[in-house]
C-alpha cells in the first residue's frame, strides 16, 4: 500500500515538473525565434578583383541572378533585432558558369556573415562577395 501510494507522489511530482519545465522553456524558444527577423531580399558587394570594380547586387530569395559569369541564388536571409551588434547572415549557392565540365557543383554553397565574413568564405580567383544587407 505505501509503495502504491509513494508511486502516485512519484508521478505527480514528475507530472508538475513537465509542466513548469514546459511553462519556463516555450517563452525562451519564442525569444530565440523573434531574435532574427527574416528578409525577402539579400544585398551583396561584389568585387571584380580583375578589374578592381565592386557592383552592388539585390537578389530576391529564391531567385538565381547572372552575374557575369557567376550565377548567384539567395536561399535565406536574417537579421538580429539588436542594434548595438547587429549581424546579418544569408545562405547563398553561388555556381561557376565558366566551368562547363563540371557545371552542376557550387563554388560556395553555405551561410555567410556580415561582420564576418572570413567565418566561411567565398573562394573565388575572379570575384568577391561581401553580405551587405537582408530586407
Amino acid at each position: 500500500m505505501n509503495l502504491i501510494k509513494n508511486t502516485k507522489v512519484g508521478i505527480a511530482s514528475f507530472l508538475k515538473f513537465i509542466i513548469i519545465f514546459a511553462a519556463i522553456i516555450s517563452p525562451l524558444s519564442y525569444a530565440e525565434e523573434s531574435s532574427f527577423l527574416l528578409g525577402n531580399f539579400v544585398e551583396i558587394k561584389i568585387l571584380d578583383k580583375v578589374s578592381s570594380k565592386n557592383e552592388l547586387l539585390k537578389i530576391k530569395i529564391g531567385k538565381n541572378v547572372k552575374f557575369k559569369d557567376i550565377s548567384i541564388k539567395a536561399l535565406k536571409c536574417k537579421n538580429s533585432e539588436f542594434d548595438d551588434n547587429p549581424e546579418i547572415t544569408a545562405y547563398l549557392q553561388v555556381k561557376d558558369l565558366d566551368n562547363k565540365s563540371n557545371d552542376e557543383v557550387f563554388v560556395f554553397n553555405g551561410w555567410t556573415f556580415s561582420s564576418s565574413p572570413t567565418i566561411n568564405p567565398f573562394d573565388h580567383p575572379v570575384y568577391d562577395i561581401w553580405l551587405t544587407k537582408c530586407y
